[in-house]
């Protein structure tokens, strides 16, 4: 009976959920795939493909695997407003 108590335990303390956020974009560097939104907030888009006509001043939401308590994991999708 321990086994199985000690399974869920585990699966409940490394949760990985599904987030999104929304902003403005300030600048977009095609070649690292990274944005910047007008708040400063960085996100790298790693191999993420996104809209080729992305630019400054669009309004877009990126949704993300959140990796609970150590941040951020993976973005998942790049969508304009």
């Amino acid at each position: 009976m321990r086994l199985p108590l000690a399974f869920f335990a585990l699966l409940a303390a490394t949760p990985a959920l599904a987030d999104q956020t929304t902003g403005t974009i300030l600048a977009y560097d095609r070649e690292a795939n990274v944005i910047v939104f007008n708040d400063r907030s960085v996100w790298e888009l790693g191999d993420l493909e996104v809209p080729d006509d992305l630019e400054a001043g669009e309004r877009v939401t990126i949704d993300f695997t959140s990796a609970g308590d150590s941040g951020i994991g993976k973005a998942n999708a790049v969508t304009r407003e």
